[in-house]
């Protein structure tokens, strides 16, 4: 059963916008925490890389643009933690979950979050950092318009998913707006409180 596996493990809700830091600030608690940073797009891409069976069917819903099954996101999710569990110390769910129902699903399958941490920066600033990166990142998402479309997904899917875990009490909201350094001095503030 993997929440028997698990329970002793602190699993941490990483979630925001396209350009709030996110990626940065889970690397970092990697470093000094020894968390698993599991994103699923990440898990995504290695399994169809990987040329497996489940690789084979994944590759053929994106390239249909659909999306992958929500239950073939867990298997996945539930199966690299399991991978990890005798040697990590928690886990950070990187970009998860978009939606209400797929943290409900989470809890059934695995288990309940320690905490949600939130990585709020404003809309300007994440547009900014977006620009930034399209320059040298060559990815095609990095344009303005782009930008503006996937920064609307993000608050449209996000703000219900906030609420539901600030009704539970464990969403720590950090403010994203200065240097990196400055939001992981926050970031350490609250998994430092976590017991």
């Amino acid at each position: 059963m993997a929440a028997e596996k698990l329970k002793n493990h602190k699993i941490i809700f990483v979630v925001g916008g396209p350009g709030s830091g996110k990626g940065t600030q889970c690397e970092r608690i990697v470093q000094k925490y020894g968390y698993t940073h599991l994103s699923t797009g990440d898990l995504l891409r290695a399994e169809v890389g990987s040329g497996s069976e489940r690789g084979k069917k994944l590759s053929a819903i994106m390239e249909k643009g659909e999306l992958v099954p929500l239950e073939t996101v867990l298997d996945m999710l539930r199966d690299a933690m399991l991978a990890k569990a005798d040697t990590s110390k928690g886990f950070l769910i990187d970009g998860y979950p978009r939606e209400v129902k797929q943290g409900e699903e989470f809890e059934k399958k695995i288990a309940p979050p320690s905490l949600v941490l939130y990585i709020d920066a404003g809309k300007d600033t994440m547009v900014k950092r977006l620009l930034k990166r399209g320059e040298t990142s060559g990815r095609v998402d990095d344009n303005e318009e782009t930008i503006k479309k996937r920064l609307e997904t993000y608050y449209k899917a996000t703000e219900p998913v906030i609420d539901c875990y600030e009704k539970r009490g464990i969403v720590r909201k950090i403010n994203a707006e200065g240097s990196v350094d400055a939001v992981f001095q926050q970031v350490c503030t609250q998994l430092d409180a976590l017991k």
